[in-house]
């Protein structure tokens, strides 16, 4: 087997750790210390009350209400529009299934998590409407959010820096996967599409819509089988989750949940597919709605 792309060490808080692969580092990031430091300079003010809470914004930094996927048509619009066109036509399970076999060989370098994170600096991230800001920096902000929010909760401070780190799979270094292959909204295959999903109406030229095996509310699932009994379409959420269980972290259960689930918004916006979550999935759901 080849090197884990993210090393158990880094993915137990340890800063750094020697990388198989030479990646230029600022000295501004070259260690945690810097954390807080920087994300308060990022936070900015008017996004906090008296006590140091975090308090959400109304819009977004394009002046319309964030996810708004209907916002007056637009050249960044349109864009995201073709990215979610793209991601339900490919999106099959089988797709899934063979990017799976590809990524999972857990061979692509070794590097730590502040190296991870300037890499990802690298990349843009064509399915959300909301964020022009660089990829580091909203990093940062989740961080940040998340511990004034959540002070005593370091290891969900953690999960706020890392939890979009698989889009590295963007990167030359990791393949250099297509958009759609890697960002956007998550959900199920081998079940019907809810309505709920982003775009859905654009599954209609996704193969599954039309294979009977696939299509129905259940597919090839069991009521209440658990979510971790489900296949979700491919992207950095689950390549992420796998490079932590392939590190054995440390980090809690309801950690690991997050980072997967955290871009499944049919079902922690809309509802969608609480039918095949468990007593364990709704417990740990908690966590994603805080996180959200």
């Amino acid at each position: 087997m080849g090197r884990p792309a993210v090393d158990e060490a880094t993915l137990k808080g340890e800063d750094h750790v020697q990388a198989s692969t030479e990646f230029p580092q600022s000295k501004e990031l070259s260690s945690a210390e810097h954390w807080h430091h920087m994300s308060m300079q990022l936070l900015r003010p008017e996004l906090q009350d008296s006590a140091g809470r975090f308090h959400m914004p109304t819009l977004n930094a394009f002046g319309q209400a964030f996810r708004a996927y209907d916002a007056p048509d637009g050249e960044r619009q349109a864009g995201v529009e073709d990215l979610y066109r793209a991601n339900h036509i490919h999106q099959t399970f089988a797709f899934g299934q063979a990017m799976r076999e590809k990524h999972l060989q857990f061979n692509k370098g070794l590097m730590s998590i502040w190296e991870c994170c300037e890499l990802l600096n690298e990349c843009v991230d064509d399915s959300d409407p909301d964020l022009e800001e660089p990829q580091i920096q909203h990093l940062l902000q989740t961080a940040e959010a998340i511990r004034l929010d959540h002070p005593d909760d370091e290891w969900f401070h953690l999960v706020g820096l890392i939890h979009d780190l698989g889009k590295v799979l963007l990167h030359p270094l990791f393949g250099a996967e297509p958009q759609y292959a890697v960002v956007g909204d998550t959900f199920p295959v081998g079940c019907a599409f809810d309505p709920a999903i982003v775009h859905a109406e654009l599954f209609q030229e996704n193969p599954d819509s039309q294979n009977s095996k696939f299509s129905t509310k259940l597919g090839i699932y069991e009521e209440n089988c658990g979510l971790d009994k489900v296949f979700m379409s491919w992207g950095h959420d689950e390549y992420m989750y796998q490079v932590m269980k392939k590190n054995n972290t440390t980090l809690p259960p309801a950690a690991l949940f997050v980072i997967r689930y955290h871009s499944f918004y049919a079902m922690h916006q809309a509802g969608a597919y609480k039918h095949l979550m468990n007593d364990s999935d709704h417990e740990s759901f908690r966590w994603l709605e805080r996180f959200k």
